[in-house]
């Protein structure tokens, strides 16, 4: 696929004005032996054997570290999305709603091609006391709803995601990780999980999915000259990027970009992104 493999997702030192640019900017970055969690190294998050430890939200264990790296793929991400030329060709409002419905699988494809790993940890629900004492101040306060809501820990809690979704996620990278794909199919998946025809409301229905058909196509044709002693290979990537269907994107912002952005709506910056310079 020509628009695809023409584009590159390094990461420059160019200036932009972005929130998330912003935000990384002032952001004081703190070093920590713990950066880089060997892969594999998932412990005591899921629960084993257990289905109510599969359902307990689980945190990030080293925020400032994940985060930014997070962002920094994120950042990536919409710059790979940009300079695909056939994605500017859509109209305005399609480029949109795709955009919105694949940043969250976009981003652990990227953080599966960028090796970035993590570990959580369980989010203890509030004591019984805690509610009670956040009911009554909240109704001593008279905050508004959106200010309660985003501020009573009951709401933190459930945006977070389940300790699940992140063993899906981890089951996702390792396999990855396993196939050892390189740059140029990377972008290949990216192009299948982007031009996705089956999103209702998009204007361009049948190019996007000629879109996504060619990306598949390109694909094929690369792992058969490349990897002519694997027949399989094609087949194994589709499959591992089937993990990617489920991936929540709410949990994925709660969990990687909320301690960073605050209050600020996701949609909102991703829209706010993909208008900069990036």
């Amino acid at each position: 696929m020509a628009c695809l493999d023409k584009c590159h997702c390094a990461v420059d030192n160019r200036k932009h004005g972005s929130i998330l640019y912003n935000i990384l900017k002032n952001e004081e970055h703190k070093e920590s032996h713990n950066s880089n969690p060997r892969k594999g190294n998932h412990t005591g998050v899921y629960g084993q054997g257990c289905s109510c430890g599969a359902q307990k939200k689980v945190s990030l264990k080293s925020p400032q570290v994940t985060c930014k790296a997070a962002s920094a793929v994120l950042v990536k991400t919409l710059r790979f999305v940009k300079n695909v030329p056939c994605f500017q060709e859509l109209p305005l409002d399609d480029q949109m709603l795709l955009v919105r419905s694949c940043w969250a699988p976009l981003l652990v494809l990227g953080l599966a091609q960028d090796k970035v790993d993590f570990e959580t940890v369980e989010t203890s629900e509030p004591s019984m006391l805690q509610r009670i004492l956040t009911t009554r101040q909240d109704g001593e306060k008279k905050q508004s709803q959106q200010d309660s809501l985003l501020g009573s820990p009951q709401h933190k809690l459930s945006q977070l995601p389940s300790a699940a979704e992140i063993r899906w996620i981890k089951e996702f990278l390792d396999k990855c990780w396993n196939l050892d794909i390189s740059t140029k199919e990377y972008a290949y998946l990216k192009g299948i999980v982007l031009f996705n025809p089956e999103l209702p409301g998009l204007h361009c229905i049948q190019y996007i999915q000629g879109l996504q058909h060619e990306a598949q196509q390109a694909l094929n044709e690369h792992v058969k000259m490349i990897h002519r002693w694997e027949q399989t290979r094609f087949t194994k990537l589709i499959i591992v990027l089937s993990f990617l269907r489920t991936v929540n994107a709410n949990a994925i912002a709660e969990l990687f970009f909320r301690p960073i952005i605050g209050s600020v709506n996701m949609d909102d910056m991703l829209l706010e992104m993909l208008g900069a310079k990036i």
